[in-house]
């Protein structure tokens, strides 16, 4: 099926990991299954996923392009009803089976999974699920060449630590924006440090985690103070941010 997208969602598509994996995840509800939501739907490719699996799927999107291609790429499906609209302000008539809500970013910081999860499960079946099911986060030591947030596509840094998992996240339950830890490493090698790694991975099912893709979750570059280090040091870095509300809330400093 030849899909009409946004420029945007043209590269979505065209990550073919990124989508084989969400494909992956959606058949797992081979069977007989009635409602799904699919929230930020896009040009509607994963919609046209669910279509196979689901006898009825609402998919919601906000903006006014992508919502034009995926009205016209699903038309054709009696089973699918798109809407144009803030998932936010959103008032959903039954209690579904699945909800579906690929809008990922890395570490949650610079989308609105997490506000939008934290409402679309108020009409989410008590045996309901969501994919993604949730998110691991783990970060490591840089020294990076630019001083600014920036994501690693094409960004030169070198690593001086182990990664860390510093956080784990289940959409099914209840997710505090606001996220703050102290993240202490043991240095690898003489050098300066100068920044965070951020990594995320995104955990589909019980049974699919997926790395970075190029279009889902790259890692972040986040810039602190530079400080010598040598081999066997520990340092511990304070991390926040606040998730949904953009690279702008992310703050850094060794202490």
């Amino acid at each position: 099926m030849k899909f009409k997208t946004t420029p945007y969602h043209f590269d979505l598509i065209k990550d073919y990991e990124r989508l084989s994996v969400f494909w992956q995840a959606i058949k797992e509800y081979e069977g007989d299954n009635e409602l799904a939501y699919d929230l930020g739907c896009g040009s509607g490719v994963l919609s046209y996923f669910l279509t196979s699996y689901f006898k009825e799927i609402v998919s919601v999107e906000i903006d006014p392009s992508a919502f034009a291609c995926a009205r016209e790429n699903l038309a054709e499906f009696d089973n699918v009803k798109v809407l144009v609209g803030d998932v936010l302000e959103f008032h959903f008539d039954k209690k579904a089976d699945l909800i579906v809500c690929e809008m990922m970013d890395t570490a949650l910081i610079d989308e609105e999974e997490v506000p939008v999860l934290n409402q679309a499960k108020n009409f989410l079946k008590p045996t309901g699920k969501i994919i993604p099911q949730g998110v691991i986060n783990s970060a490591e030591l840089v020294n990076m060449q630019r001083e600014y947030v920036h994501w690693d596509e094409n960004a030169k840094y070198e690593v001086f630590s182990d990664a860390l998992i510093y956080s784990e996240f289940n959409f099914l339950d209840g997710i505090d924006p606001n996220f703050e830890a102290d993240l202490s490493f043991k240095v690898k090698k003489d050098g300066e440090v100068n920044g965070l790694k951020i990594t995320t991975f995104t955990k589909l099912t019980d049974d699919i985690i997926c790395g970075p893709t190029p279009m889902l979750n790259p890692p972040l570059l986040i810039p602190f103070d530079s400080k010598s280090v040598k081999s066997n040091d520990f340092i511990t870095v304070k991390l926040k941010y606040i998730m949904g509300k953009g690279i702008e809330s992310i703050e850094t400093v060794i202490i």
